[in-house]
């Protein structure tokens, strides 16, 4: 059934038949995906040609029927000689101009079947590109489910969009580190990459109280990472300290965007410990994004800001990363095998090339519910 899907879904979006959500959301799918785009257009190309095709097999009809009517209301001969009720009459002579008039037709319907004949054969590889089609289609089906399982539970099945923001790979293995408040009221989440590319993700575990929750990444598409570049730093930052993140703050557009402050205090609102204040600008898509100091260490994760001041953010503190993993750990078993980088490969890097380095394990997350 889906290939057939993917093809209804083509069909109707060519047709104008989607509602105005869907059509969106599969424009995006089309943008963020060149193979689905290429057969969007291969396959309205295809439509086109067989209703020319149609056209000129219906022209082709109707000049039969005029033809046929012709002869029998004895206007034109196909070289027999009629008989009106033993009446000769010499239609050559009776009939100059509508003889003419019908070796004209004549002529052109024989011109025209040639056409036809020549513009089918030209016309062949578009046709048969049908069949190849079809094996395309079949073969990028077989590399696409991803995509597929977009089209069947998002277009035709009853999701709900909830919330959006940022993460980061804690763990090669695909275990990513967010904000508790991005997924709230959310069953299911999706993550993008910085070229767009998107993967299936499940919640593996959420901590209201310090903000922090763990995504997995459950999706044949993605391959396991040996070593990130950067580690999560343990111990605390000090005062006037340059950071900065990366991260989707023009959610739900799959563009990295950095930004750059300081360290302002070392507590949080109303003195919390577990978090600090930074002096940057920060938009609502920030939120669950890595904060890194000059070496290229994570050293907290964005989670808010003051509404009624410029540039005030809070981070949570790296520290608590560790102690939501533990948590995690100690709750369910199958999640043993995390384990946190503590190496950094960025220090000797200057903000530019560790940016290069970071942004590839850097994700949007789109939260849903169904």
């Amino acid at each position: 059934m889906d290939d057939i899907l993917l093809i209804q879904s083509i069909e109707r979006y060519l047709a104008g038949e989607m509602q105005p959500a869907e059509k969106a959301y599969f424009e995006e799918l089309r943008q963020n995906t060149p193979e689905i785009d290429q057969m969007v257009v291969e396959h309205n190309m295809f439509l086109h040609q067989m209703d020319n095709f149609s056209s000129r097999v219906s022209f082709n009809h109707n000049l039969n029927n005029i033809h046929a009517k012709l002869l029998s209301l004895g206007e034109i001969n196909d070289g027999a000689t009629p008989s009106l009720k033993g009446k000769v009459v010499s239609i050559f002579h009776k009939y100059k101009k509508v003889t003419g008039i019908a070796a004209a037709v004549g002529g052109g319907i024989a011109l025209f079947t040639s056409m036809l004949v020549s513009s089918y054969n030209n016309n062949r590889p578009a046709v048969e590109m049908l069949s190849s089609y079809q094996e395309k289609l079949q073969r990028q089906i077989v590399a696409s489910n991803k995509e597929i399982k977009e089209i069947k539970s998002k277009i035709q099945g009853d999701v709900e969009m909830l919330n959006g923001g940022s993460s980061f790979l804690i763990d090669g293995k695909g275990y990513l580190l967010t904000n508790a408040h991005v997924l709230y009221g959310a069953t299911n989440a999706s993550v993008y990459d910085e070229s767009g590319k998107e993967f299936n993700a499940i919640i593996a575990y959420k901590n209201e109280a310090k903000d922090l929750a763990i995504l997995k990444i459950v999706d044949e598409d993605f391959a396991s990472i040996k070593t990130l570049p950067y580690g999560i730093k343990k111990t605390n930052v000090d005062l006037g300290e340059e950071v900065y993140t990366i991260g989707f703050p023009n959610f739900p557009r799959t563009e990295v965007v950095f930004n750059v402050g300081y360290l302002s205090s070392a507590k949080g609102f109303n003195g919390d410990t577990s978090t600090c204040q930074i002096q940057m600008n920060a938009n609502h898509g920030n939120s669950g994004g890595p904060v890194f100091n000059n070496r290229g260490e994570i050293i907290g994760v964005l989670s808010t800001k003051l509404s009624k001041a410029d540039g005030v953010s809070f981070a949570v503190k790296s520290k608590e990363i560790y102690g939501i993993i533990e948590d995690l750990k100690n709750s369910d078993t199958t999640y043993s095998n995390i384990k946190i980088n503590n190496s950094n490969n960025l220090s000797k890097l200057d903000r530019v090339e560790q940016i290069k380095q970071i942004e590839k394990y850097v994700f949007m997350v789109r939260a849903y519910k169904k």
